[in-house]
């Protein structure tokens, strides 16, 4: 049940009942309450809960992982809890360290306590845009991956990949590139990590194309790096309002990192 799996996630964190509590804005009567099945917890609480103690919301429901995405390049507005909305938006508008709770509430149309009732402090809200911007990250990578027939068609569906996401989903990519420093630990080390994977990703069918001869790179590494770097640097510069659409863009992007790794003739 939801409770234990709370109450279990607590305790491998390390932390107390009242600790918890606290952080959540909660009484430890209310929260003991929660761990034991007494009382129900809110969907916006059980997504700081899930933050606080370094795990999910649906692995705390026990929810099944999801499948993989059906389409990859379908990008439907994004769905954000009222506080991470404005989190998001002052946070581009004002960088993290300039950005003040107060200019969340404003962006999320909420007071301060409305936010503090469900969200602890702003690193507990910058966590969670991260992460929620790397889990849909690597999900879309991995399925586009799975599409391809060889490293050279694995490696164009990852291109395409990364600049449908980081211009579709620029604010979001903007975050990411811009306020990792800002990230404390244990958080930073496992976002990192989730980085790192995407671009191994690329790494690996840049290293088997030229293994098989289909690139020429004399740099696969570096090549592949630089390809990674070219499509996360979009959010610094496109915009809706530009000349190019996110499909328009990945195609060019394509053709730059298919000569980045010299595809062969």
């Amino acid at each position: 049940m939801l409770g234990e799996r709370l109450r279990d996630a607590r305790r491998d964190a390390g932390l107390t009942l009242r600790e918890v509590a606290r952080a959540l804005g909660a009484s430890t009567g209310t929260w003991s309450a929660v761990e034991n099945g007494r009382t129900r917890i809110t969907e916006d609480r059980l997504d700081a809960a899930a933050h606080l103690l370094g795990t999910t919301a649906d692995a705390l429901r026990g929810t099944p992982p999801r499948s993989p995405r059906g389409d990859w390049r379908d990008f439907p507005p994004p769905r954000l809890a009222a506080p991470l909305a404005g989190a998001l938006a002052a946070f581009v508008e004002l960088g993290y360290h300039g950005a003040t709770i107060r200019d969340v509430a404003q962006r999320a149309g909420l007071s301060v306590a409305g936010v503090y009732h469900h969200w602890p402090t702003k690193q507990h809200l910058l966590v969670a845009l991260l992460d929620l911007t790397m889990d849909d990250l690597r999900e879309r990578c991995r399925a586009a991956r799975a599409e391809g027939d060889g490293p050279v068609e694995r490696f164009t569906g990852l291109v395409e990949c990364l600049t449908l996401f980081h211009t579709h989903r620029h604010e979001f990519g903007f975050i990411g590139a811009s306020e990792m420093r800002s990230i404390e630990q244990p958080h930073r080390t496992r976002i990192t990590e989730a980085r790192r994977e995407v671009q191994r990703m690329v790494d690996d069918e840049v290293l088997e194309g030229c293994r098989r001869g289909l690139m020429s790179t004399p740099l696969p590494r570096e090549a592949a790096r630089a390809v990674v770097t070219m499509c996360t640097a979009l959010p610094q510069w496109w915009s809706p309002k530009g000349g190019f659409s996110p499909e328009v863009v990945a195609r060019q992007y394509v053709g730059f990192a298919l000569d980045l790794v010299r595809l062969a003739d």
